[in-house]
C-alpha cells in the first residue's frame, strides 16, 4: 500500500514547476489559480527567479504547495480515484506540506491552502527578528540525546533563551531550533557529545519553536475562517505522528505545528506499522524519499516531482 508524501521548505529550487507547466493543462490552471488567489505572479518567480524572491519564506511555502498540487491534479487526471483507500492509505507532509497533501485529499481548495501559506510564511518571518534566531542540523545522535542537549543548553544560556527540537527528521537527523545564541550552545554541546556534524542552517527564521508563538496565534485565527473538509483519506499528522480525519482536529494540529516538532520518522514509522510499504513524494526534489529509506530500509520511496517521472508512475 501506498502513502502520498508532500515535501516542505528546503525542496525549492528555481524552474520547479515549469516543465509540468509546458507539458500539462491542468499544471497550468493550478499555477494561474494560485497566481490569482495571492494577486502575484509567483510561477514568475518559480520558474525564473530570482532565489532571493523564491527564498523568501511567504513565496517559497505557497510555491511548494502550487508544485505538489500541479502533480497531484495531473496524476488526478489519469486516475481520479488516486486519493481514495483504493490507491492510497494516508497522506502526509513535512510541515507546509501538510497544507499540500490537504489540499490534495479535498480538505482544502486550492485557493485558501496558497492564502493561507503566504500568510503562514509572513508570520513566521515576522514572529522573530532576523539574527535573533537561529536553527542548527544535529547529524548522528538521536532524539533523546538531542533533547537533553536543549535542556542543557536552555539552563546554559539563561532562562529568556529558548532553544528546542524541531524536526525529527529520520535516526541521526534532528534540527533544533530558538535563539540564536542557545542554538549555538547546543551545536556546541553536540559537538562535544559525539556528534558527528552540528551546523547552524541558513534559515531566515527559527521554525517549530516556541518562538513561532505569534505565527501560531495569526494562522489559529486565518483557519477559523476557512472550511476545512475531512481529507479523502487520514492524514498523518506532524505534530502527534498519527492519523487524523476530523476537520476541527485537523484546524488544530496545524496550529500545533507551527510551534511544535516535526515528529517525520515517527510519522514514517507510523505509516510503515499501518501496513505502508512505499511512500510517494508528489512535488519538488526527493528529500522524503530519501528520508523514507534511512528511516525503514525495507520501505521504498519513490519521487513524482516531472513529466517523466509521471509517465513513469502511471505505467
Amino acid at each position: 500500500m501506498k502513502a502520498f508524501v508532500f515535501p516542505g521548505q528546503g525542496s525549492q529550487f528555481i524552474g520547479m514547476g515549469k516543465d509540468l507547466a509546458e507539458a500539462f493543462p491542468a499544471a497550468r490552471e493550478v499555477f494561474q489559480e494560485v497566481d490569482d488567489a495571492l494577486s502575484q505572479s509567483l510561477s514568475k518567480i518559480m520558474f525564473e527567479g530570482p532565489d532571493t524572491d523564491l527564498n523568501l519564506t511567504e513565496n517559497t511555502q505557497p510555491a511548494l504547495m502550487a508544485v505538489s498540487v500541479a502533480v497531484a491534479r495531473v496524476l488526478q487526471q489519469a486516475k481520479p480515484d488516486l486519493f481514495t483507500t483504493a490507491h492510497c492509505a494516508f497522506v502526509a507532509g513535512h510541515s507546509l506540506g501538510e497544507y499540500s497533501a490537504l489540499t490534495a485529499a479535498g480538505s482544502f481548495n486550492l485557493s485558501d491552502a496558497a492564502r493561507l501559506l503566504k500568510l503562514r510564511g509572513q508570520s513566521m518571518q515576522k514572529a522573530v527578528p532576523v539574527g535573533v534566531g537561529a536553527m542548527a542540523a544535529i547529524l548522528g545522535l538521536e532524539l533523546p540525546d538531542v533533547t537533553d542537549i536543549v535542556k542543557a543548553a536552555s539552563s546554559v544560556s539563561g532562562s529568556a533563551e529558548i532553544v528546542a527540537a524541531a524536526n525529527d527528521n529520520s535516526f541521526g537527523q534532528v534540527v533544533v531550533s530558538g535563539h540564536k545564541a542557545a542554538v549555538e550552545k547546543a551545536v556546541a554541546l553536540a559537538t562535544e557529545r559525539g556528534a558527528k556534524r552540528a551546523i547552524l542552517l541558513p534559515v531566515s527564521a527559527p521554525f517549530h519553536c516556541p518562538l513561532m508563538q505569534p505565527a501560531a496565534d495569526a494562522m489559529r485565527d486565518a483557519l477559523a475562517q476557512i472550511t476545512l473538509r475531512a481529507p479523502s483519506v487520514p492524514l498523518v499528522a506532524n505534530v502527534i505522528a498519527s492519523e487524523v480525519t476530523d476537520p476541527a482536529q485537523i484546524k488544530n494540529l496545524l496550529v500545533e505545528q507551527v510551534t511544535g516538532m516535526v515528529r517525520w520518522r515517527e510519522s514514517v514509522m507510523y505509516m510503515k506499522t499501518r501496513g505502508v510499504t512505499e511512500t510517494v513524494e508528489l512535488g519538488a526534489g526527493k528529500v522524503l524519499t530519501g528520508l523514507t529509506k534511512r528511516i525503514e530500509g525495507d520501505m521504498t520511496g519513490r519521487a513524482v516531482g516531472t513529466p517523466k517521472d509521471i509517465e513513469e508512475f502511471l505505467k
